[in-house]
Parts: structure tokens; C-alpha cells; sequence
């Protein structure tokens, strides 16, 4: 499965390091994190990730196919 994250502001890089196994393209007002999550173990894994690093989820959606 395919997810998009919406992070408030703009991710400085080292924050996005973190994350290896997704893409992350800034925009004016946020940050969008993309990429493939194996599972539902993997998911929470990463929303952890944003919370321990103080990353705020605006918005978290499965792309589609």
C-alpha cells in the first residue's frame, strides 16, 4: 500500500532522514511524505516516528493502486 503524509510546516532535512524508506517534497505551508507501508505494524511505526520527532500529522491517506 501506497501512503501520503501531510506534515505541518516545512521538515527541515534532517527530520526527514528518519524516514529511509519514504520521498518527501516540501510545499509553502507543509511537507509531504510519500511512499510504500508494508503493513499496519509498519503504519503505526511511522506515525510514532512523527510524534517522537514533534512532526504534527495534518492529514494521512492511502494513495490509490
Amino acid at each position: 500500500m501506497r501512503y501520503e503524509f501531510r506534515i505541518a510546516g516545512v521538515v527541515p532535512d534532517a527530520l526527514t532522514e528518519p524516514f529511509p524508506e519514504l520521498d518527501s517534497a516540501p510545499a509553502p505551508e507543509d511537507t509531504r511524505f510519500f511512499g510504500t507501508v508494508t503493513d499496519e505494524a509498519h503504519l503505526y511505526g511511522l506515525l510514532n516516528r512523527f510524534q517522537s520527532l514533534g512532526l504534527h500529522v495534518l492529514e494521512m491517506r492511502e494513495l490509490p493502486g
